[in-house]
């Protein structure tokens, strides 16, 4: 499948929004570096570019740039934020540090009659700003389209060259008509045909791990949730008897979770492989987010390394990498947020040739291609769970004591939340074991115990998510059970915390 669209990624955390903004409008796209070469951008013949924002300065000795000659192409350009400070740049336009930076919600003007890229938005409207530079005089032959009370040049555009750059964010929800506008690019500007679905990925997926997988076998790294039992599906659909499935036990699943998946995947060749105790001896005493989570990655690829020898020859190795986890792990220009065990949490050498047919596609999309493929719906809509498990729910070193808290607490939240009906309009719902302790009551004597902090996210697609304002009677009901049930907890929170500016899980 040819992309439709390219993103340029200039290292903006915003870039995944981007990139789903554009599939929302059923337009196929692929994020690529900023810095691409002339030859290979051109050899994707993409329709339409986007520049996409971020953390730098175009002044800056080592700020992302691309190559000017990308924007003598004729093909239609969008440059976002950073992207159109580096479009002017480029261009000999006048980009300076804003006198006053601008960040949050802006009331933006229209300065001429609407243009294409506004066709249908009223004069006035909410932007979303996040600069500290600015451009303070358009590159010659721009017009300029828009500005705010402290940005003088908010949108700009040369409809000549096709060439068009807004200094906020359309991508994100604040902008009340950045959908609007997005679209207006991509269909009126660029025409170009919203006739991307998920399911048209499943036969070129099929083809990839077919031509990576050759004759030989692979090995599907299976935990239950709907990422890789997405992944599992089309391995399956690809190679048949050649695929292993190895769930690894790592002592740090949810309450019921190995017997949950093992009933699940039938026809599988599963391999269930136990290796708790070689992971909670490699936890022993961390208590870095990051470095749990890469010491997870490297245990993970050493029980697959094991488990090889069990299911015969197999030099590939299937992952339900989807975009999220690639994003939120960084790249030459991004900044890191978390290392996904199966993307920045991987040692060099894995001993595997990894495929990943998920790695472009945003959770709600692999959902869709789960049911086009005919996984029961109690799979494609369990919530996520990420790869490390409990240990990410634990703040401070793991043991096993604490992960029987998390877990046991953990259940009686799902429990809950499913009893109440709500399990799937809420992304996600689960509990978080802090590593302090409070003094309470029980029973007419002093208790010294753990809190317990209960998590529930409203999201699309895991990039951004808002807490859920869960009635509170069914939040005294968790409480009181969490309480009372498990051992050592004397207290319980709720997170009102969406994100950004924090993360969905803790740690």
């Amino acid at each position: 499948m040819s992309p439709t669209v390219l993103v340029l990624d200039f290292g903006a955390q915003y870039n995944q929004l981007i990139a789903r903004r554009v599939r929302e409008a059923h337009v196929f796209c692929e994020v690529v570096p900023g810095d691409i070469g002339l030859e290979d951008l051109q050899a994707k013949q993409p329709a339409a570019i986007i520049l996409s924002g971020g953390p730098s300065s175009v002044f800056a000795p080592d700020a992302p740039s691309m190559d000017p000659r990308i924007l003598d192409l004729g093909v239609p350009t969008l440059g976002i934020c950073y992207g159109m400070q580096l479009m002017a740049h480029l261009l000999k336009g006048g980009v300076e540090p804003a006198p006053q930076r601008e960040y949050g919600r802006t009331t933006m003007e229209l300065s001429l009659e609407p243009s294409a890229l506004f066709q249908g938005i009223k004069p006035e409207s909410v932007v979303w700003m996040s600069h500290g530079d600015h451009v303070f005089r358009a590159p010659p032959g721009f017009a300029v389209l828009a500005h705010t009370p402290t940005t003088p040049i908010a949108a700009m555009a040369d409809a000549r060259r096709n060439l068009w750059a807004v200094q906020y964010h359309p991508e994100v929800r604040h902008t009340e008509d950045g959908v609007r506008m997005l679209q207006n690019f991509l269909l009126n500007i660029t025409r170009l045909e919203p006739s991307w679905q998920p399911a048209q990925f499943i036969p070129e997926a099929i083809q990839q791990i077919r031509e990576r997988v050759g004759d030989g076998r692979a090995l599907i790294a299976l935990s239950g949730g709907v990422d890789s039992a997405v992944a599992a599906a089309l391995a399956h659909e690809a190679l048949g008897p050649r695929l292993s499935a190895i769930l690894i036990d790592h002592g740090l699943m949810r309450a019921g979770e190995v017997e949950e998946v093992a009933r699940a995947f039938p026809t599988l060749d599963l391999h269930v492989v136990n290796r708790e105790e070689v992971f909670f001896r490699a936890l022993q005493g961390v208590t870095d987010p990051e470095a749990k989570r890469k010491i997870i990655g490297r245990e993970f690829i050493a029980a697959f390394e094991h488990a090889k020898d069990t299911v015969g020859d197999a030099n590939v190795l299937i992952q339900g990498t989807v975009y999220p986890d690639v994003i939120e792990s960084g790249g030459k220009n991004a900044r890191t947020i978390k290392s996904h065990h199966n993307v920045g949490g991987l040692p060099e050498e894995v001993g595997f040739d990894i495929v990943e047919p998920l790695r472009w596609l945003f959770k709600d999309e692999v959902r869709n291609v789960g049911l086009a493929l005919g996984l029961p719906e109690s799979i494609v809509w369990r919530q996520p769970f990420p790869g490390p498990g409990l240990a990410v729910r634990i703040v401070g070193e793991v043991t096993r004591g604490k992960v029987e808290i998390v877990r046991q607490a953990d259940a009686i939240v799902r429990e809950t939340i499913a009893a109440a009906g709500l399990q799937r309009s809420i992304w996600q719902a689960f509990a978080v074991l802090l590593d302090i302790r409070s003094v309470g009551v029980m029973g007419d004597e002093r208790t010294y115990g753990y809190p317990v902090v209960v998590r529930a996210v409203q999201s699309d697609d895991g990039m951004t998510a808002d807490w859920v304002r869960l009635d509170p009677e069914l939040l005294e009901k968790m409480a009181h059970r969490i309480i009372g049930e498990v051992a050592n907890v004397n207290r319980v929170v709720y997170d009102v915390t969406s994100k950004p500016p924090g993360t969905i899980e803790w740690e």
